[in-house]
């Protein structure tokens, strides 16, 4: 049995967007989608009016969302498995819960409670930190969210880091019959002084090799498995954040890694994840190594 592709929704723009792509994806895949609503509303049962429902107010709300995002997803794709829940906890909580038995959880970029101006909500923030299964956080143009692009790109860093991601990103290539591009930055030293010009030559083709042999055995094993997809490697000179956040104009969707220590809640996102959650142009997946 499959594991369901679990969506948080709470009313917002973001949120029905991040349905829409769901759906799309659940189609590809062939998964069930779980919708979620976190809502604590029996703290509000003696203070908010019913509405003349009979039911407090924020019970009738919590309702609604779920019922009117569902009904989204049915008109989008009538052959996708919809189920609907409203959890009694707070959205970070109760979507880290959902995610201990998902295939992956997708997110809007911000819900209703957002600050203005602020490029990524706390809650998508929070759960792409600590998920325990791939976060996709649904971001970026239309264009890209439609997955009219036709690649998928992945961040291919550290081995301890990369080879979730990696497998993600080929099975998401192979399932969408798209190409991937696989990048790793590299950087040189400061720079050398005029007269050691030559050997600074020397080391930049050196490290470029190196990233390029890192390339090839990150995707060895992982390509095998997916021998029909198309792969290019991009051996990149700069910072990977920069490097990475280029390739998102032309993408449907970037996938990076992130290591999950056992015993530790605290955010664990790096540089890399973190711009490209606030600044990506198309869809962001963060795949969670354990450590």
């Amino acid at each position: 049995m499959e594991l369901p592709l679990v969506v948080g929704v709470d009313g917002s723009d973001s949120s029905l967007l991040a349905v829409d792509w769901a759906v799309d994806e659940a189609a590809r895949q062939g998964l069930p989608l779980r919708l979620v609503h976190a809502s604590r509303w029996e703290r509000y049962e003696e203070v908010r009016p019913s509405f003349g429902t009979g039911r407090p107010a924020e019970e009738v709300l919590a309702q609604h969302i779920v019922a009117s995002s569902a009904e989204r997803a049915g008109l989008r794709d009538p052959e996708v498995k919809v189920s609907a829940e409203v959890l009694p906890d707070d959205p970070v909580s109760a979507l880290l819960a959902a995610g201990s038995d998902a295939f992956a959880l997708v997110t809007g970029i911000r819900g209703l409670g957002r600050i203005a101006g602020m490029l990524l909500g706390s809650v998508s923030l929070a759960v792409a930190a600590r998920a325990a299964c791939p976060v996709v956080v649904v971001r970026g143009t239309e264009h890209a969210r439609q997955g009219a692009g036709g690649r998928i790109v992945v961040g291919v860093g550290d081995p301890e880091d990369s080879a979730g991601a990696v497998r993600f990103a080929l099975r998401e290539a192979e399932t969408r019959g798209c190409g991937l591009t696989a990048v790793r930055a590299w950087r040189t030293p400061t720079v050398e002084p005029v007269d050691h010009m030559p050997v600074a030559d020397d080391d930049a083709r050196l490290r470029e090799q190196r990233a390029s042999a890192a390339l090839d055995d990150a995707l060895c094993e992982a390509e095998r498995e997916h021998p029909r997809v198309e792969i290019r490697r991009r051996a990149v000179e700069g910072p990977a954040h920069r490097v990475l956040l280029d390739t998102t104009a032309e993408a449907d969707l970037i996938v990076v890694g992130a290591r999950r220590r056992q015993g530790h809640f605290g955010l664990q996102l790096g540089r890399v994840a973190h711009v490209l959650l606030h600044h990506s142009e198309c869809p962001v997946a963060v795949v969670p190594q354990p450590v």
